[in-house]
């Protein structure tokens, strides 16, 4: 099937491993710029319980028997083979509206974000099924009861209802984190676009990666899914705050203590410095970036900039920088190589924006871009959807409300003055929550003032200045690593965010009892769970022989003064309270001269370290070094090293071993207490 060539085509959603149709012709979808029919989406007749069953049944449980890493690998895969087919992607992307840049966003950007998943799954999660969060929590004085943190797949299904603007990104920047956690998914698109949606999920299903039930896509209504949603489910939810509103509230989600995260209406602003006056490099920074926003996916973006807040002594020259800008923007056909900028989603989506923009002129006055007649460089004005950038002006924002009230969802920007950065700071604040507000400024005071002052409102602030203007993202751009949502009208949720992310589809549950069988659950040892000492010594053990609890304890070495002396001459390190007896014993922690800290780790790693080549590969460092207990001359040291954690890369012939490494004195007091980290072979020495 050629589903870019055949047009108009009737979607189909894949439902328990089939791609089936509605019982309906349903609604026509049109292209963006021309009015052509693309497509006809309907899902009556779909069985959801069945959706919901095969989800919870079949997905679920083959992602659970992967590991992370597995995962993360699955989602390697299914980025390359998404990127060889991207331009298969691009050609159908035009009928959404979207330029070529546009769609990079939205295509690559979403591809992207399954390689940044991938990638930090490999890199910060262990190769393992249950996920620790915090350290362990001593319970008793004697050792015999202690808890830890894990976190675990939820056992239901993630339910995605997305947005019009972005039918790929939006669509894979939650199915990223929901897949690597372990959850399968449902995928509902916007009817809008949702042909783009259809193909990219045809294309993942094409690849046979995914397990079976891991994913499932509906196309047109939800029907009656949501009724049947349950405690181990989750809903996301990215659109309008009405209708997020109305999802929050409905009775199975209420009722059930479903997960509920939205992503919806933001009046997000950028601010321009009381020191950025015309002619300093950020008041061009914040005019360029200002304009991009409102031109990039024609403003259908919901980080686009709506709220344009400038010194008042500045707004003018800004108006007239802004609206010059803007009137260069090639507006057209976005298959057209030259346009910067298509046309709004959908005719529909077009009078829905022109009577926003009446709503605005409540407070406000157009400065630039006529709302009613487009000027094209191609294209038809009257079949496509094109609507020009429109730049309104509101003299007291103090006392107005549609500006800090409505969205026009396009190409539609507010600018507004003000005088102080208290003020400033208000007229944000007065959006009652946002995604992003960016700050263009190069004084680190400005910078503090405003940030702090307006961070409590946003998921995200962006500071913008000269040094980092050539490697920034930019204002609207949502990352993998950073969360991407806000409080209040935003929707008060968060997706992305790395790991943060993952852990919204996962239970945290703290587990109590013996160390012994709490380290079996956690695949971690710890204080008071059972160790094996005597006989090899474990670096002399590949991964394959290793086991959690593996443990040496070492020989004794007596620190000298000469030792201490010969390493602050070796190193340079001649901190008075290593060399200097009277001073050492003035300090309120020390009783004389003390051994270097780092000293106390070298002579433990002389101690445990076995020097021949073997399984142990490299070390490749240390986590939550502490040193608890001063060492003078005369101390005795002694190590007890205990295998901890083991965590074998699937793509590798080597793993990640981590080690408890307890240092004490001959009292038996703790001195140092850290983690090492090394890398060890699977199998064998590791001797070429």
């Amino acid at each position: 099937m050629n589903v870019v060539a055949d047009r108009p085509r009737r979607l189909e959603s894949y439902i328990a491993g089939a791609w089936m149709r509605g019982s309906k012709d349903g609604v026509t979808l049109c292209d963006a710029a021309t009015g052509a029919p693309v497509a006809l989406v309907d899902s009556s007749g779909i069985d959801f319980a069945a959706a919901l069953a095969y989800g919870r049944e079949k997905g679920g449980p083959a992602l659970r028997r992967m590991s992370f890493h597995e995962r993360a690998m699955m989602l390697k895969a299914l980025a390359q083979a998404l990127m060889e087919r991207k331009e298969e992607f691009y050609a159908l992307s035009t009928a959404t509206g979207a330029t070529r840049a546009d769609s990079w966003i939205d295509i690559e950007g979403g591809i992207g974000t399954l390689f940044s998943y991938a990638s930090k799954g490999r890199r910060e999660l262990p190769n393992s099924h249950v996920l620790l969060d915090g350290d362990v929590e001593a319970l008793s004085r004697d050792g015999t009861f202690s808890a830890q943190h894990i976190l675990t797949p939820l056992q239901g299904i993630a339910v995605h209802i997305n947005a019009f603007n972005f039918p790929c990104w939006g669509m894979l920047e939650k199915l990223a984190p929901t897949l690597l956690a372990g959850m399968p998914a449902i995928v509902k698109p916007a009817s809008q676009t949702a042909y783009l949606a259809e193909l990219v999920v045809r294309r993942i299903v094409d690849t046979g990666l995914l397990p079976e039930g891991a994913l499932q896509l509906v196309c047109g209504s939800p029907g009656d899914l949501l009724d049947r949603v349950g405690d181990q489910d989750v809903v996301t939810f990215t659109g309008s705050a009405t209708t997020g509103r109305k999802l929050k509230t409905h009775p199975a989600i209420v009722g059930n203590s479903v997960r509920f995260t939205m992503e919806a209406d933001s009046l997000n602003a950028a601010v321009l410095g009381l020191d950025a006056a015309p002619g300093a490099e950020e008041f061009g920074l914040f005019v360029r970036e200002v304009a991009r926003e409102m031109t990039s996916k024609a403003g259908q973006k919901c980080t686009a900039i709506r709220r344009v807040i400038a010194p008042r002594a500045h707004c003018d020259a800004l108006i007239t920088a802004l609206g010059e800008r803007l009137a260069k923007v090639p507006l057209g056909d976005p298959a057209d190589e030259n346009v910067r900028m298509g046309p709004l989603a959908s005719r529909d989506q077009r009078e829905e924006v022109r009577a926003r923009i009446l709503d605005l002129t409540t407070d406000a006055e157009i400065v630039a871009g006529d709302p009613a007649r487009p000027q094209l460089v191609s294209g038809d004005a009257e079949a496509g959807a094109f609507l020009n950038p429109v730049l309104l002006y509101c003299d007291s924002p103090d006392a107005a409300r549609s500006v800090h009230d409505v969205e026009a969802f396009g190409p539609v920007s507010t600018v507004m003055p003000y005088d102080t950065a208290e003020e400033a700071v208000d007229l944000v604040r007065r959006g009652r929550g946002s995604l992003v507000t960016s700050v263009f400024t190069n004084d680190p005071d400005i910078a503090r003032e405003l940030v702090i002052g307006m961070a409590p409102f946003h998921g995200r602030v962006m500071i913008g200045n000269r040094l980092s203007a050539k490697s920034s993202t930019g204002h609207g751009s949502p990352l993998p690593g950073l969360v991407h949502g806000g409080p209040g009208r935003a929707g008060g949720g968060e997706e992305l965010g790395g790991m943060r992310g993952v852990r919204h589809y996962m239970q945290r549950t703290a587990v109590q009892g013996a160390p012994g069988l709490v380290a079996a659950v956690t695949g971690r040892w710890m204080e008071g769970a059972p160790a094996r000492s005597g006989g090899e010594h474990p670096f002399r053990k590949s991964l394959a022989e290793l086991r959690v609890g593996d443990q040496i304890v070492t020989e004794t070495r007596t620190v000298t003064l000469e030792d201490i002396e010969h390493f602050a001459e070796f190193t340079g390190d001649t901190f008075y309270a290593h060399m200097d007896e009277e001073a050492a014993r003035a300090n309120p922690f020390f009783d004389g001269r003390v051994a270097h800290g780092y000293l106390v780790v070298s002579l433990a790693a002389g101690l445990f370290v076995d020097p021949a080549p073997g399984p142990v590969l490299a070390n490749y460092g240390v986590d939550g070094m502490r040193f608890l207990t001063p060492v003078y001359p005369g101390d005795t040291l002694q190590v007890r090293l205990t295998c901890k954690e083991i965590s074998p890369r699937i793509n590798s012939d080597y793993g990640e071993v981590r080690w408890d490494c307890r240092v004490t004195n001959q009292t038996g007091a703790t001195v140092a207490q850290y983690d090492v980290l090394t890398m060890v072979a699977k199998t064998g020495s590791g001797e070429e």
